[in-house]
């Protein structure tokens, strides 16, 4: 067992390392797109900077050169596409979208935040359809030829449309994709070759592949953190952490000095959260009324990202309380200077 892991322990941190460029030259296009509208430029988002041989209109990643080259499974458009009601254009269009004409709108609000399954598939797509985008990682045809294998399901986006039973269904469409993704895969020779051992399953929403994930303990995961993860099926040695996607745009051309700010201490969001957060209420109690702190509650609807964003700009310090989560600390550095966790 233990030689096993060992053995699989470069593969995972290959797909680490490139894992990481790709959001280096992801957050290098997002420091301007705080919203939706982030997901609804048509190809902007393929327009990254930082590792790989770039692609030119047309023309595809030469898998030679990639980092990483990924076998990805030709999934129905009911795993991924068809969650944002994408339909594939008229008789036998195929399993997926042409980005050059255009890119599937992904919801906004808290959705983006593990929008992660998305952006990664788009990513490998481009790479074959010749799409402008990096080429660290690129896509091929045969799984002998590839170092990972991807699977292409959009676990975040099926949990948040779809974890609800709707009668008279007695379960939900969430719970039957992922039992027709598990026969799916049990039918694979990929996947029957290794045990899943060399499989790529994202899951990055904390209750994404709520079912599966016991079926799914040999393959790498890519996650949000390992909070609702036994440690035999997520753990250190073979998995990825990958940080949200931010919702508040970084602050470009910031030249306020830091006496400037008039707010000493930030912070607006969900105070009572379920299975704990008691600390962050102890704070709410201790910081409320204390001279220059804005700590209150706030969410994403109305103006909420709105108000936040300019709350936290005219701030000398922003305080995330959610940093025990990896994910979360990422998603903080990256969008202010002075964050204390």
């Amino acid at each position: 067992m233990a030689a096993a892991a060992a053995c699989r322990s470069p593969l995972v941190w290959l797909f680490a390392l490139v894992t990481a460029l790709f959001f280096f030259s992801w957050y290098l296009l997002l420091d301007s797109a705080a919203g939706p509208a982030a997901a609804r430029r048509p190809n902007q988002w393929l327009r990254l900077g930082g590792g790989g041989r770039r692609s030119g209109p047309g023309r595809k990643c030469d898998p030679a050169e990639a980092l990483l080259r990924v076998f990805m499974y030709d999934l129905p458009p009911e795993f991924h596409f068809g969650l944002l009601d994408w339909k594939p254009p008229g008789f036998g269009g195929g399993v997926w979208p042409d980005i050059r004409d255009g890119v599937p709108d992904y919801p906004g609000g808290l959705n983006l935040q593990h929008s992660i399954e998305y952006w990664l598939t788009l990513d490998l797509l481009a790479s074959e359809q010749g799409a402008p985008t990096p080429c660290a990682v690129a896509r091929v045809r045969h799984a002998a030829d590839a170092d990972v294998v991807f699977v292409p399901f959009f676990a975040s986006l099926s949990f948040n449309r779809h974890s609800r039973v709707v009668p008279p269904a007695r379960d939900s469409e969430d719970r039957a994709l992922q039992r027709r993704l598990l026969e799916f895969l049990a039918a694979r020779p990929e996947w029957r070759r290794t045990g899943g051992r060399d499989h790529v399953v994202l899951a990055h929403h904390p209750n994404g592949m709520l079912d599966a994930r016991y079926r799914f303990w040999p393959c790498v995961f890519v996650l949000c953190d390992f909070g609702r993860y036994p440690p035999s099926v997520a753990n250190l040695d073979k998995d990825v952490i990958a940080p949200y996607r931010h919702l508040v745009a970084n602050f470009a051309n910031d030249t306020a000095g830091y006496d400037d700010r008039p707010t000493l201490l930030y912070f607006q969001g969900a105070i009572y959260r379920k299975d704990g957060g008691f600390i962050r209420q102890e704070l709410y109690y201790l910081l409320k009324d204390e001279k220059d702190v804005h700590f209150s509650f706030g969410s994403v609807a109305g103006n909420g990202i709105e108000q936040a964003t300019q709350g936290m700009r005219s701030s000398k310090f922003c305080l995330n309380i959610a940093a025990m989560r990896l994910s979360s600390r990422l998603r903080m550095s990256s969008t202010t200077r002075s964050s204390v966790s």
